[in-house]
């Protein structure tokens, strides 16, 4: 793969993971990058994501429902708003980094990468002295029991905080190694705050829960594959924690149709992108699936 260097700067170079790297992406199901992100990119998208809140879009998404989209009022213990970057133009250009694309297509082993849909999640400081142990919290899931729609196991999330990420300021939490386990393809469970009840319901007999707190250095950016469990706690730190989710499709990956209880499954950007001649959505549509990285 060696044009996959194209575009990044020497000092770049250095920052793609090794074969080694990979290969632990491979064993664990997530992987951490060394500093990627320039801060001037992620002070510019602090600015949007606060423009953001107050209203300021660049374009708008046409409709209002299958999609979290917070709004003022809605409460602070979780905000989440989804497929951002289309809306707001400084997370566009964090989303668009090249090196961000690049590792995720590494750790793919991929000829390129696109988004497919993005979320930026925002959460309050909650007082350490509350008894109530699940705001805030976000339950035990994976990533591709919100993406049945796409052909590819392949896919990815990378998760870029703003800030720096400590212990208690809410880090993304990932279940070593559970991208291996049986199962995990219907977990849609992100609104369930409860996670010792979630966490029984993947627990066997002789199988290790081990928990991998994401810290983080701003600039860092953790990735994870999209069968990998993960979740976070509540956000005990003085400050708010903010961070943008970006899941990524692997080049391969294509619409399929998928049925739930008899009826098909429909993702809110299906009805935004360009279609194919068989009338199924192009998830390579460059408006609204662009392309971070491609040989």
């Amino acid at each position: 793969m060696e044009t996959l260097i194209k575009g990044l700067s020497p000092e770049q170079l250095e920052l793609l993971p090794t074969e080694e790297d990979i290969a632990f992406y491979e064993e664990h199901g997530w992987f951490i990058s060394k500093k990627i992100v320039p801060e001037w990119v992620l002070d510019q998208a602090f600015l949007g994501a606060e423009k953001f809140y107050r209203g300021e879009t660049d374009a708008t998404i046409p409709y209002t429902t299958g999609y979290s989209d917070w709004k003022p009022g809605d409460g602070d213990a979780v905000r989440n708003n989804q497929h951002v970057s289309y809306r707001k133009k400084e997370l566009r250009q964090l989303v668009l980094q090249p090196i961000i694309g690049a590792i995720a297509a590494k750790l793919a082993r991929s000829k390129g990468v696109r988004l497919f849909e993005d979320t930026l999640v925002y959460k309050v400081p909650i007082d350490n002295t509350s008894n109530n142990t699940k705001i805030g919290v976000v339950g035990w899931h994976t990533d591709y029991s919100y993406s049945s729609v796409c052909s590819s196991q392949k896919m990815l999330s990378a998760w870029i905080p703003f800030h720096d990420i400590n212990q208690k300021r809410a880090p993304l939490v990932v279940i070593d190694g559970s991208h291996k386990w049986k199962g995990n393809e219907h977990m849609r469970t992100f609104n369930n705050q409860n996670l010792q009840e979630i966490e029984n319901t993947f627990f066997e007999a002789g199988k290790k829960v081990v928990e991998v707190p994401m810290i983080l250095e701003k600039g860092q950016v953790s990735f994870h594959h999209c069968l990998t469990i993960h979740g976070s706690y509540p956000n005990r730190s003085d400050q708010v924690r903010l961070a943008l989710a970006l899941y990524l499709q692997d080049y391969d990956n294509r619409y399929q149709v998928y049925h739930n209880q008899g009826k098909q499954v429909h993702h809110f950007l299906d009805s935004m992108c360009h279609k194919l001649p068989n009338g199924h959505p192009d998830y390579t549509d460059p408006a609204i699936f662009p392309t971070l990285w491609s040989e």
